[in-house]
């Protein structure tokens, strides 16, 4: 598909969009994650598109209110490690492209100029989580659960977890879940604010479309000029390391500790 000449909406059976389905029914869009053999875990693809899409539903004055959720049991679980694996271990400058694609994705997010929902319909682990995160207002399944494994494969959740658990949950709790690497179950992501709230997987849809229908009631420009200011952390903490992050994280793939825990994350999955 070419580029774009002008900042046009488009109908998103044109985009060509293959790991994600984009929906637009005025006055939202949705996004929905579309890979659940794997979890909805990120590919490059993935990455790519969701990015697009947050780029249409920028410039169509139509949309007031973009939603993301994920297809089947799990709502995302960060990278898939089998679609990069070895291609990224011992290979910090494909890597460092690879992280680009996931920071583009959440500056997309993040500068939509709209208020964002994240609709978590199952578990959401590392990127998933901090694809969430990234959103404006969340509801989870009660059933589901939080989790961050990065300090177990090799990584550091530098794409959004580092920057923004402690705005949200403050500096213990943030601590417990990057190093402790345990489950938080619904309930008690409501209770530390790491998602607004917790309902039976029948009630999802209803608080997603009281949302919808309130954000869309309110004045567009207001609105979005609100978003902007209320960014204003989470943008000072993201610029002031993603960056870093990125080189780091890249660098990190030459090691033998990123190595190992990867090959061992994959051979696991080979078993299965």
């Amino acid at each position: 598909m070419p580029e774009p000449t002008h900042p046009l909406p488009r109908d998103p059976a044109e985009l060509g969009l293959e790991s994600i389905v984009y929906e637009k029914s005025p006055p939202r869009a949705t996004i929905r994650l579309n890979r659940p053999d794997v979890l909805n875990a990120f590919d490059f693809r993935m990455l790519r598109e969701i990015g697009r899409a947050c780029e249409d539903a920028s410039w169509d004055d139509d949309v007031r209110v973009l939603v993301v959720t994920g297809t089947g049991r799990a709502f995302c679980v960060g990278a898939d490690l089998r679609s990069w694996g070895e291609d990224l271990l011992g290979n910090s400058s494909e890597y460092w492209k690879w992280f680009g694609a996931f920071k583009d994705m959440h500056d997309r997010i993040r500068e939509i100029g709209k208020p964002t929902i994240a609709r978590v319909n199952g578990i959401a682990v590392g990127g998933g989580n901090e694809l969430q995160m990234a959103c404006d207002l969340s509801v989870m399944v009660d059933t589901a659960f939080i989790r961050h494994v990065g300090l177990q494969h090799g990584s550091v959740p530098a794409g959004g977890a580092t920057q923004w658990l402690q705005l949200m949950v403050g500096d213990r709790r943030a601590r417990e879940i990057v190093f402790l690497c345990d489950e938080i179950p619904a309930p008690q992501a409501v209770e530390w604010g790491l998602v607004n709230y917790a309902v039976p997987e029948d009630e999802l849809d209803a608080v997603v479309d009281g949302w919808v229908d309130k954000l869309a009631a309110r004045l567009p420009q207001t609105t979005r000029y609100a978003k902007q200011q209320l960014n204003v952390w989470r943008d000072l903490a993201w610029h002031q390391t993603v960056g870093h992050a990125r080189d780091w994280l890249a660098m990190s793939m030459l090691g033998e500790e990123a190595q190992s825990a990867v090959r061992a994350f994959l051979d696991r999955s080979k078993a299965e």
